[in-house]
């Protein structure tokens, strides 16, 4: 096989097995019942998935290794708005910060 059909056929099995885990979800409805520790584990999978995503934009928004350093402005921005957060806990000012520190540093700094 060549790269073409591998890549494909990868695309296609995990097309397959997507569709097959949402669909046994949706055929057995509420006819499974988890547990309350199950049910609380499942609570941090939104953050938990958005926070593999961001990670690694935040550390290497180029994909070369990590930039750790003050000429990155995804690291600044983001440094910031977790500061802000933690200390305000108010989530449209922390956003508003963050793009605006990043998109300040990015365009004015660098």
């Amino acid at each position: 096989m060549n790269t073409t059909m591998d890549i494909t056929m990868t695309i296609l099995g995990m097309a397959v097995i997507t569709f097959l885990v949402k669909a046994l979800i949706f055929i057995l409805g509420d006819r499974v019942a988890f547990s309350v520790n199950v049910k609380k584990a499942l609570d941090f999978v939104p953050v938990t998935v958005l926070t593999a995503i961001i990670v690694p934009m935040i550390l290497s928004p180029h994909g070369k290794g990590l930039e750790l350093s003050w000429h990155n402005p995804q690291l600044v921005a983001a440094s910031v708005a977790a500061l802000l957060c933690a200390v305000t806990r108010h989530q449209l000012l922390t956003i508003i910060t963050g793009l605006v520190v990043f998109f300040f540093w990015q365009f004015v700094l660098s």
